[in-house]
């Protein structure tokens, strides 16, 4: 598995959240009790339910799939004593998280739990608020081919409608890692994001018809990264998601 930031990456970080700002400026706002933040599927889910299954793109019954921020090479010089001890420090010595992320780092000693949090947080915020405004410029350079159609498709059948998700991200109150699982080479590693929006959907005409506009709504999301350690290529890649209630 991997680390995610070095120099050159906080650096690509840097120009990320000023894209993430200029998003911002133009947003309006989206909540709570209606449909998770990040489940581009759910946005047109009764008239695609209403299809025959025959009728469905492939993407419609595909996994998420996200790239996330890339890392620098591990420090050579370090081994993996400080990866294990910063896992200590994040998972109980003993229990089944902290025997698998020191599988991992057996593979990538430059794996720390923080670090990789810290990029599942940026990802998961951008994509977040790229999807709901439709930025598919953004999402491109996040996504996998092959899950940005399927993002693409969903914003355009939103358009086609007429619908326009206002949507204000509030921030990320918590982030912490739930699970992870090692098969061979293929690691994955379960986030359990805790979010706060504001957020509406409304019609051709301005009229709300989903949401509140004026209520901050918390959001929990379980979103599972994967990677395989042993390939070339630094980029995590959102491979589910689905929120709790």
């Amino acid at each position: 598995m991997a680390n995610f930031f070095d120099l050159t990456t906080l650096i690509t970080i840097a120009l990320a959240v000023f894209v993430l700002l200029r998003l911002r400026s133009v947003l309006g706002k989206r909540t709570g009790h209606q449909r998770p933040p990040f489940e581009p599927y759910e946005i047109d889910r009764k008239s695609r339910e209403a299809r025959p299954a025959g009728e469905r793109s492939a993407n419609e019954e595909q996994d998420n799939v996200v790239s996330l921020p890339g890392r620098g090479q591990p420090d050579a010089t370090a081994g993996t004593g400080a990866a294990e001890k910063a896992v200590d420090a994040y998972a109980k010595p003993g229990t089944k998280l902290n025997k698998t992320l020191k599988e991992v780092v057996q593979s990538d000693p430059g794996f720390r739990p923080e670090k990789f949090l810290e990029g599942a947080r940026m990802a998961y915020e951008m994509i977040v608020t790229a999807f709901a405004d439709g930025d598919r410029r953004t999402l491109k350079n996040l996504l996998s081919r092959e899950v940005y159609d399927g993002f693409a498709e969903a914003i355009s059948e939103r358009e086609n409608r007429g619908e326009e998700i206002r949507s204000n991200f509030v921030g990320i109150e918590d982030a912490k890692i739930k699970g992870a699982v090692l098969t061979g080479s293929d690691a994955q590693i379960t986030v359990q994001f805790v979010s706060q929006l504001i957020s509406s959907t409304v019609d051709s005409e301005g009229k709300v018809i989903e949401g509140d506009p004026d209520k901050v709504a918390e959001v929990k999301d379980i979103w599972t990264f994967a990677r395989d350690i042993r390939s070339r290529d630094p980029n995590w890649k959102l491979v589910a998601t689905e929120s709790e209630i």
